[in-house]
């Protein structure tokens, strides 16, 4: 049987990944939410042996309040990027994120869909009546640290800051440690390269 967050992603009629190692990564963003804060989730559901394994990892889904309050106005955008719900097939892939070059999850393949928050508050406007387009923002899958691989493997965040400017950030260096020493599993095991991320509303 799948697993409970994967037959929620089937019910929204988004492709689940069988096989050892074949990766289903996924984002729940939490219905409660506060700029700056780890409130939400990364996940991965993946295969061993046949049986489901399912991992679940402290991050946010969100932009900080630095970028929410500049409205991102240092990236020469329209507004701070908020990753809209969806599933983005193919839209990752090992690189390297950062002014450090740290190996992560970067967006490479598909595009991905934001709403552009510009109202410099610290509301995350993610409602119908917000914009939303679509393009290679660099809507990274990262640690929230400059040298996550250099550091103890406890290392906690407890604050978004400058951390995420619509990026999918991991509180824990463990957790995010943990998500790629899976994802070189999956290229080791199956060959494949490329990774889709779906991002979940909260729905219980």
């Amino acid at each position: 049987m799948l697993p409970p967050v994967l037959q929620h992603m089937q019910s929204l009629g988004y492709a689940v990944f069988t096989g050892d190692y074949n990766l289903n990564l996924f984002g729940i963003r939490a219905t409660s939410r506060s700029a700056d804060s780890y409130d939400d989730l990364i996940g991965c559901a993946y295969q061993v042996g046949g049986l489901w394994q399912v991992d679940y990892w402290p991050a946010t889904t969100d932009p900080g309040a630095y970028y929410l309050a500049t409205a991102s106005e240092d990236f020469k955008v329209e507004g701070t990027a908020i990753l809209v719900p969806d599933q983005y097939r193919g839209a990752y892939e090992m690189g390297l994120h950062g002014s450090t070059r740290y190996l992560a999850l970067v967006q490479t393949g598909a595009p991905v869909k934001v709403y552009r928050d510009d109202n410099r508050d610290l509301v995350l406007d993610t409602n119908c009546s917000s914009e939303v387009v679509t393009g290679w923002f660099g809507i990274n899958i990262h640690a929230s640290s400059m040298q996550p691989y250099d550091e103890v493997k406890d290392k906690s965040s407890y604050s978004v800051g400058k951390w995420s400017g619509g990026c999918q950030v991991h509180a824990t260096t463990a957790g995010f440690l943990e998500m790629m020493r899976l994802a070189q599993k999956q290229i080791e095991v199956t060959g494949y390269t490329t990774f889709s991320y779906t991002l979940l509303n909260q729905w219980s």
